[in-house]
């Protein structure tokens, strides 16, 4: 991320950001709400149009690509809000992020005018569902997972899509103390297989023990980045999040 702003009239939503994520590295993007944090994902992940600046994606650069375009080139991401379709099985709904690796499309895999990809990409669904820990999970509805596991099947479809870079949006939020320590576990293991990782997260007991880096915002600009522990300890953190106490 290079020099990135994002302007909606006069508000300035982002301001001159810029970070890096490396290979086989989760970096935690954090900051007090309102802080632009979901603005910087929509603009890494072409959701809305940059205003100044480059973003840069391995030896491409991406800023003002669309979203299937960025996605192609191995950028995934999850959203704030579980986007599962409920009465499709578990299996089905991590298809759709399969079907983005082939040349025929949604449409024709729902009219399943070509039983061969169906197959590969129904083959290529259970696969991640093995990786992520949810094979006995594929072919229950979606809708019927506790939420828990309905974050981790959206992480299996964006999976999918063989990413080199996952960007997640609060996998964290609304989740129970083992739930969290089992997603901890599985993204820890997605960093060791050398996936990158980007993460907004509100949680920061779950992300100290999990990231490499953290960069913090605050009112649209980088306030500051390190590690956990250097973060933890920093005063203008500090009074950002508590007032300075």
């Amino acid at each position: 991320v290079e020099d990135v702003t994002k302007a909606y009239g006069g508000l300035m939503a982002v301001k001159h950001m810029g970070f890096e994520v490396s290979c086989g590295e989760i970096v935690g993007l954090i900051g007090p709400n309102g802080a632009g944090k979901s603005t910087m994902f929509n603009l890494i992940s072409g959701e809305v149009p940059l205003t100044a600046g480059n973003i840069h994606f391995g030896n491409h650069t991406i800023s003002g690509m669309r979203p299937p375009r960025i996605a192609r080139l191995g950028l995934s991401r999850t959203f704030q809000h579980v986007r599962l379709i409920p009465g499709m099985t578990t299996l089905e709904n991590v298809m759709i992020g399969a079907y983005l690796r082939t040349n025929d499309g949604i449409l024709s895999a729902g009219l399943r005018l070509n039983l061969a990809t169906d197959e590969r990409v129904r083959s290529e669904a259970a696969r991640q569902l093995r990786r992520v820990g949810l094979e006995d999970s594929m072919f229950v509805p979606a809708g019927s997972l506790p939420l828990g596991k309905q974050r981790v099947v959206e992480i299996a479809r964006a999976l999918c899509a063989d990413p080199l870079l996952l960007l997640l949006d609060e996998p964290a939020a609304g989740l129970r103390y083992l739930e969290k320590k089992e997603l901890a576990l599985l993204l820890s293991d997605l960093r060791n297989e050398g996936l990158s990782v980007l993460i907004v997260e509100h949680d920061m007991e779950f992300l100290m023990n999990l990231v490499d880096r953290i960069v913090v915002m605050e009112f649209g600009e980088k306030l500051a980045e390190g590690l956990p522990q250097e973060i933890r300890s920093n005063p203008a953190v500090l009074e950002a999040y508590l007032g300075g106490v």
